[in-house]
């Protein structure tokens, strides 16, 4: 399947998206996004404003991909230990993705991310 026929969906995420490097966390959001994209596994992409930045340090690293756009990368400190490339953000994507604009998304060979799905709420109906 060529690159420009892959398709792309973004749902949000029922439950709550931890992100951890060492034994910090670096992010935790109630609303997450997840990107779904074919060929590949889901992505969890996390708002800006819920990811820890001071643990953070811009990389010089930037990729492009034809169906997002193009992406900046962040490394990690955090508890005397750190790692390049462990975040990355799409500022403009690319139309089919724009619901991820802002969001952070995370390497999970890089970090541990916990998601922990929402309790289903119970139905009831009234007995009579």
């Amino acid at each position: 399947m060529t690159e420009t026929r892959r398709r792309i969906t973004v749902v949000p995420y029922k439950g709550t998206v931890n992100v951890r490097f060492s034994d910090a966390i670096i992010a935790s959001t109630g609303d997450a996004l997840v990107l779904h994209e074919e060929g590949r596994e889901p992505v969890f992409y996390i708002p800006s404003e819920h990811i820890y930045f001071e643990f953070l340090r811009p990389s010089e690293t930037r990729t492009r991909c034809p169906l997002k756009g193009e992406a900046r990368y962040w490394g990690v400190e955090a508890v005397g230990e750190a790692a390049h490339d462990v975040m990355w953000i799409y500022e403009t994507p690319y139309e089919q993705a724009r619901q991820i604009a802002g969001y952070g998304a995370f390497d999970p060979e890089k970090v541990m991310i916990e998601a922990t799905p929402d309790e289903s709420p119970r139905e009831t109906t009234d007995m009579v």
